[in-house]
């Protein structure tokens, strides 16, 4: 059986180490797991501990530039497509909490469609553009579109890709600063992973910039939990993905919800369709979505450390487990009450999660999605760098008309 070169990364020789799942795919010549299509997710999955740190870094050394963006603002946006307005999701309680200012997370297709209207009434403003690649047509469209409409309404780029059109076109442009991430951390997978977790993390020193040593404490603590549950859960997860679940439901509560939105997209995306998927909050699912969960549904629970809200989530899954809903539990947490468990039921134990707070959860909760949906897709045949074979999803979304708003 091959072995794994020294030219390999320290933190993939790890975990081919201590899981045997990952010993078994990255045995493969590296022209094999190409062929299979595993390639550059699964290395885009594992390297993201060590891309947190290199993003901490980077921010930090930004810190003027934030400041001078920051400075007397009285709203932030935050705006991406797809997973990028996700990811501005998972921040924006933080945030809006540290800076004091209204803060809302916005979709690039609604500013496209609904321009200022859509934005938060406070001026001056920022506006966070968050993008992998930089170049789908909501990216420069909203941001081009804010820029003739808004001119009290300042804009920060945050992007993996230093040839994109956002890094190229407004690299220059006085009333827009570009920081562009490392290299690292733009995905050549079809599916967002380090791209997604590092914009979280950079996008949330905004809330910190004043706290420069609390953020860089954050950065690695969040960096020992992710490589903690990569080489202990890996297996665990593949095993679970294996399980013929038809549906999927991701639930978070607060600045979790947006990884339970990310989760579930990457479920969806992953499986091409096959596992159909739906995120919720714990109180939001009585309302009605509750019927989603069948007898064939995994329910993937990203457990608040907050004692409130604990006890709000908690309710809700004995209600599950009273009604017998669902076919099992994935609980990611610390410290999770054994009477939660059901017999098939899988805990994630998170040491170190509830000393952070669910405010910076969801960069792990996100993992753990990005887990379950690579292996869910290899269990399918088809191969996660690029599982849509029909070519209905892309990269990067193909170039569509561009209207100008009237009256």
């Amino acid at each position: 059986m091959p072995t794994l070169s020294l030219a390999e990364p320290e933190w993939l020789r790890t975990l081919s180490k201590s899981q045997p799942k990952a010993e078994e795919l990255l045995a493969k010549p590296a022209e094999e797991q190409r062929r299979l299509g595993y390639f550059h997710t699964l290395r885009e999955i594992g390297q993201q501990p060590a891309t947190w740190m290199q993003t901490c870094s980077l921010m930090l050394s930004c810190a003027p530039i934030l400041k001078e963006s920051l400075e007397g603002i009285a709203s932030l946006v935050l705006t991406g497509s797809g997973s990028s307005e996700y990811a501005g999701d998972c921040v924006r309680l933080a945030l809006g909490n540290e800076l004091r200012v209204t803060t809302q997370a916005i979709g690039g297709g609604i500013l496209l469609t609904d321009g200022s209207k859509a934005l938060p009434v406070g001026r001056p403003g920022l506006m966070v553009s968050l993008a992998r690649s930089g170049d789908s047509p909501e990216s420069g469209g909203a941001l081009s579109l804010m820029l003739s409409l808004e001119p009290e309404i300042r804009h920060l780029v945050l992007t993996c890709n230093q040839a994109g059109n956002l890094a190229k076109t407004y690299q220059d442009h006085p009333r827009v600063h570009v920081i562009t991430m490392d290299e690292d951390t733009n995905d050549q997978s079809l599916v967002m992973t380090s791209s997604f977790t590092n914009l979280v993390l950079a996008a949330r020193f905004l809330g910190l910039l004043q706290e420069p040593e609390t953020y860089r404490t954050i950065c690695e603590r969040l960096s020992e939990i992710g490589s903690r549950l990569l080489n202990t859960y890996f297996d665990t997860l593949a095993r679970v993905a294996g399980i013929r679940f038809q549906r999927a439901v991701f639930l978070g509560s607060g600045s979790r919800f947006g990884a339970a939105r990310e989760a579930a997209l990457k479920m969806s995306e992953m499986t091409a369709g096959r596992v159909t998927t739906l995120c919720e909050t714990y109180l939001g699912l009585r309302h009605g979505p509750m019927s989603y969960v069948h007898k064939d549904t995994l329910i993937v629970c990203f457990f608040s450390s907050d004692p409130t809200v604990r006890a709000y989530e908690a309710d809700l899954l004995r209600e599950l487990d009273q009604k017998e809903l669902g076919l099992l539990k994935v609980i990611v947490g610390e410290n999770v009450p054994k009477e939660l468990v059901r017999a098939n039921d899988v805990v994630i134990e998170c040491p170190g999660l509830r000393e952070l707070g669910d405010q910076n959860a969801p960069i792990i909760d996100a993992v753990v999605g990005q887990l379950l949906g690579f292996f869910r897709c290899l269990d399918e045949g088809l191969r996660p760098d690029s599982p849509s074979e029909d070519g209905i999803i892309n990269r990067v979304v193909q170039s569509f008309t561009l209207h100008q708003p009237r009256g």
